[in-house]
């Protein structure tokens, strides 16, 4: 298998986990992972959050890391990328009002690339009007964004992902293990694991 060129776009308080890991995540099997972010070049860093389940009625928010950028947005061309990932967080709220980035995500529906997109990310998917017709899951909070731009919100548990078609959706980090295993099926990885014989 050969690695696919995958655009991350990210912003300003976008959720830490689900930065990270999908981010980190994808490298280390193989894959070549741009994380871009508007107004913003590679070596810059945006601020991240963590947010958490506390027993409150919704998230709690912490200052996460600082993450850096390893490409520009301004030099970014969708056709050059085989998948996106959109994650969560605050960030969604703002990326949705540029146009470049709602013009991105169209690139990858009308192409029928995969797309991977947890918790707010759907924030995204439902200004770029993707949705109609489609099954997304998201952060509950989201669910009106999901219906009113056509889609059907999949009411899952939290460590639960859903896929339809080129789009790979989930609720929050806690489905990490499910979300980034049903892209990468999209994607076309797979991961071997060998039988090692111990020596006698």
């Amino acid at each position: 298998m050969s690695g696919k060129k995958i655009l991350m776009i990210v912003g300003d308080f976008g959720e830490d986990y689900e930065i990270m890991v999908p981010f980190q995540a994808l490298l280390a099997v193989g894959h070549t992972v741009h994380a871009v972010c508007p107004e913003k070049k590679a070596g810059d860093a945006i601020a991240t959050s963590i947010h958490d389940f506390e027993g409150q009625q919704t998230y709690s928010e912490k200052r996460g890391h600082n993450f850096t950028l390893n490409a520009s947005f301004s030099e970014i061309t969708a056709e050059n990328y085989d998948a996106l990932v959109i994650p969560g967080g605050r960030a969604p709220e703002y990326l949705r009002l540029n146009d470049k980035v709602i013009a991105t995500v169209k690139h990858f529906f009308e192409t029928g690339k995969p797309v991977a997109a947890i918790c707010h990310g759907a924030q995204i998917l439902a200004a770029a009007r993707v949705l109609e017709g489609r099954t997304c899951s998201a952060y509950p909070a989201c669910r009106p964004e999901v219906e009113l731009a056509g889609g059907t919100y999949a009411d899952i548990a939290m460590d639960a992902a859903v896929t339809d078609g080129n789009l790979v959706s989930g609720p929050a980090w806690p489905a990490h293990p499910a979300w980034i295993s049903q892209f990468l099926k999209v994607l076309g990885t797979q991961i071997q694991h060998a039988i090692i014989a111990k020596a006698a």
